[in-house]
């Protein structure tokens, strides 16, 4: 359970990075296919679908935040100590995928969809929030970090293109007016993701108990009171708030949430793009999605990429990458061509490539977020990170596809109709390219001053490694003063200091005012 004398080895990776596969198959379909599902065959309203996804994903969120901090401390009970406070969620949380499979049952009404889909996230929630932490737990090493994120979004690709590949090809052998392809799609699927996320809690570990929380475990629990516990969740919300402070956090949610809603936008209308703008049937918009196969070369590449060039290199490319392509897609709908299909297929794959990049890069940052953040805080708190992160996701997606649904509705989509009125199509369009372009833009804006890299993080650690060590302050280097201030945000005088309350040693963060961001 331990990391002592464990190596990050190739399998080890592979095997930590299956739960991606639920992760990014499981959105994927959800994110291409549900409103479609719901609209078509199901009869339900554009703005009741999105309803369904956004109601689920702004409470999941809340959710969210409490389950990081819930598993930063869950080490202190019986379950935590024998199955480890992160690994023991994923060990429950692979029977419960199958919950799955009920998104996909026709003829139900909206409250059976609606908690089903709250059911699903925030066991998937209870799954990625915990597993998302772990090679932050399982080494300290950038290389390894980086082996271990190639291999978990490698996966995530694999994920992406069989969650867009199957359900394409089970419309075209069932036919395009056959609900059971969705529900097939979903048994499989879910099985799928039960098997993926029980072989991540099987060959991962957890950083060792250090004193401090082994202290922590001896001491007898006491009850509080209702003040007590009002007090404990107002300083988990300040917690959380804190995160922000960190100069390189801030920046790389930024990029993540405008980047992540653009794709999100596109996943979600691409389809009715098809089916409605192009003309084209809803297997071949699923064969333009599948493109993203292309994403497992370029995973690979990616992972050595980042570690050469940096993540804001990685960044630019892929959106400028992405925004060439929706140029392309617009010149065919203005202008369609004889070839049509062929030119869809050649701008699908480029896409994908761009987007594949654009998922890679933020989740192989991450893991060193935490590092920055102890050299304020003086403390471990990934699952804090990943829950503010999947609050954060959340939020901002369950908007963006209440906004694309309220959009349709009130553009004149009309539910279960092959045909649409220009109104509509229009709306189709605006969204598609306006709304995926404009995020993509002010995600590269914030991505041209993003600072974190294989370099940067060296000279972080090393200076953070030597501070562990009683270092001395004033013999910090010029380069090093520079790299922490600009990471963190703050000056080097006021971290890595301390005070004293109530018999405990604290940072300074918390207290003292004089302790503000450059």
């Amino acid at each position: 359970m331990t990391r002592k004398n464990r190596k990050v080895t190739i399998p080890v990776s592979i095997g930590y990075g299956m739960t991606d596969i639920m992760g990014g198959g499981a959105f994927t379909v959800i994110g291409a296919w549900l409103l479609f599902y719901y609209t078509t065959f199901v009869g339900l309203s554009p703005i009741q679908a999105a309803s369904i996804v956004a109601i689920a994903r702004i409470v999941d969120a809340i959710v969210s935040l409490f389950m990081g901090s819930f598993t930063d401390h869950f080490y202190k009970n019986f379950l935590g100590k024998k199955f480890g406070r992160r690994r023991f969620f994923l060990l429950i949380g692979a029977p419960l995928m199958l919950v799955y499979i009920l998104l996909w049952l026709n003829g139900m009404n909206f409250w059976f969809y609606l908690a089903v889909y709250l059911a699903f996230e925030i066991i998937a929630a209870m799954v990625l929030i915990p597993w998302e932490t772990l090679p932050s737990e399982m080494t300290k090493d950038f290389n390894d970090r980086t082996k271990l994120s190639t291999c978990r979004m490698f996966l995530s690709a694999s994920g992406t293109f069989l969650a867009t590949f199957i359900p394409g090809v089970l419309i075209g052998w069932l036919g395009e007016k056959n609900a059971d392809a969705y529900l097939i799609n979903g048994v499989v699927f879910a099985v799928l993701f039960m098997v993926c996320v029980f072989i991540s809690w099987k060959v991962s570990w957890e950083r060792e108990i250090t004193p401090e929380m082994m202290q922590e475990m001896e001491k007898k629990r006491q009850t509080g009171n209702a003040a007590q516990t009002l007090t404990g969740v107002i300083k988990l919300f300040k917690d959380y708030a804190s995160t922000l402070k960190i100069r390189a956090f801030r920046k790389h949610l930024a990029i993540y949430l405008f980047s992540f809603t653009a794709k999100d936008i596109y996943n979600t209308v691409f389809v009715f793009f098809c089916v409605y703008c192009l003309h084209v049937s809803s297997s071949l918009a699923g064969t333009l999605l599948s493109m993203s196969i292309v994403g497992l070369p370029v995973t690979l590449a990616a992972g050595f990429a980042i570690i050469k060039y940096g993540p804001s290199r990685l960044y630019i490319f892929a959106y400028s990458m992405m925004l060439l392509c929706l140029g392309g897609f617009f010149l065919v709908y203005q202008f369609p061509p004889e070839n049509k299909v062929v030119l869809l297929v050649i701008l699908a794959g480029f896409y994908q490539v761009g987007r594949c990049v654009l998922e890679f890069t933020p989740w192989n940052v991450f893991p060193f977020i935490p590092d920055i953040d102890e050299m304020v805080t003086r403390q471990r708190r990934e699952g804090l990170f990943a829950a503010v992160m999947t609050f954060s996701r959340k939020t901002t997606v369950a908007i963006a596809t209440f906004a694309v649904g309220l959009l349709l509705q009130s553009g004149g989509f009309v539910k279960g109709s092959l045909q649409q009125p220009q109104e509509a199509i229009t709306t189709i369009v605006m969204l598609l390219f306006i709304g995926t372009a404009g995020l993509l833009l002010v995600a590269m804006w914030q991505a041209l001053t993003f600072h974190l890299n294989k370099r940067t993080h060296r000279i972080f650690v090393d200076e953070l490694d030597r501070l562990k060590a009683n270092g001395n302050k004033q013999s910090v280097t010029p380069e090093a003063r520079k790299v922490v201030e600009d990471l963190t945000g703050y000056r080097y005088d006021t971290l890595w200091t301390d005070s004293t309350v109530d018999g405990e040693v604290i940072s300074t963060a918390g207290l003292s005012k004089s302790y503000m961001p450059k």
